[in-house]
């Protein structure tokens, strides 16, 4: 019997913030496996925010999504048919052809899922995953973290500031400071993350607030904000600071470019670093991510929490509000 997988379409480009129109759900038969293809029942899928430049349809390190075609990202399920003589049917396994119930991947595209006792699958997408590895080299490689640097996250709350924070305090920082959208976020990075002080930034200029956090300035600022949040961070940044530009969340769904800080000569003189980066140029990191994380994790030092969205029918919705804030933690899908 042929079998039947729903899969969300990319149906319109958004122009602005995404709305639930962007969105398509199609069905399609699935093929059969070609040698070497593995056939996978995805059980979550994640939704991140650089899929948001992903819909539009202009030149980056990765290709456009399509119109009419489906959506990628990151998936862990498991393996149900198989034509490769390395991925057995059975296994859990982490891909990137989320967006759809049923995915066929080359079996050398599959990355084994960490399983460990007491902790969903779902965390491969993202303690244990590609946000959880973008915190861990973000830190430690791109701004070069050094015990006793005070640290200051934006987007705290999320998949890969919460890791951010902890990973800080683990590592002895002197300070760990970090922003987000609500109180309640607030106070779970402060109360449940360890995090030494955290604001609102809805509540008032970051600039002052992170001035009241850190009056004696940041050592490292992790962005994944950018604008007001990363003028602040200039401006609060010690001499020979370091910043890693992990995203500019703030800017996503801009109609017209938004103008950027308006200190930029302050880096001058304080000798700062200012570093971009893309997590898949630091995957001969990853064999240490897990190790360290993961027994973190096993052991309860590491906390994390997912935001779990039920049905790839509200895949479009998750998206949105991932992009709102809606989440606390990680975004996922349960397929």
């Amino acid at each position: 019997m042929t079998r039947i997988s729903r899969h969300v379409n990319l149906a319109s480009r958004p122009n602005g913030a995404p709305v639930p129109e962007n969105f398509e759900v199609a069905e399609s038969p699935v093929r059969d496996l070609k040698d070497g293809e593995v056939m996978i029942a995805n059980r979550f899928m994640s939704v991140d925010p650089y899929m948001r430049g992903r819909m539009n349809d202009v030149k980056s390190y990765v290709p456009p999504f399509q119109i009419g075609q489906p959506l990628e990202g990151g998936a862990v399920g498991e393996v149900i048919e198989s034509k490769s003589g390395t991925v057995p049917v059975g296994s859990q396994v982490v891909h990137n052809l989320g967006w759809r119930e049923i995915a066929i991947v080359q079996g050398s595209a599959v990355q084994p899922a960490a399983v460990i006792e007491g902790v969903s699958l779902s965390a491969n997408l993202g303690v244990l995953g590609m946000p959880g590895m973008t915190a861990y080299a973000g830190l430690l490689e791109v701004a070069s973290f050094k015990e006793g640097d005070a640290v200051f996250v934006s987007g705290a709350a999320g998949a890969v500031g919460s890791l951010v924070g902890q990973l800080a305090k683990l590592k002895g920082a002197s300070r760990v400071i970090g922003s987000a959208g609500t109180d309640e976020k607030v106070a779970w990075l402060t109360d449940e993350l360890g995090y030494d002080s955290a604001f609102n930034y809805k509540l008032g200029p970051v600039a002052k607030q992170l001035f009241a956090a850190a009056p004696d300035g940041i050592d490292v600022y992790f962005d994944n904000v950018g604008g007001e949040h990363l003028q602040a961070a200039i401006h609060a940044l010690n001499p020979m600071g370091r910043v890693a530009l992990c995203g500019a969340i703030s800017a996503y769904n801009n109609t017209e470019p938004a103008p950027g800080p308006n200190n930029m000569s302050l880096a001058i003189g304080k000798r700062l670093n200012l570093r971009g980066f893309i997590v898949s140029d630091h995957w001969d990191m990853m064999q240490d991510f897990i190790t360290e994380v993961g027994g973190w994790l096993a052991d309860g030092t590491i906390k994390h929490d997912e935001t779990v969205i039920e049905g790839i029918e509200n895949a479009g919705e998750a998206f949105i509000g991932l992009l709102a804030g809606a989440n606390t933690g990680k975004m996922v899908v349960k397929i």
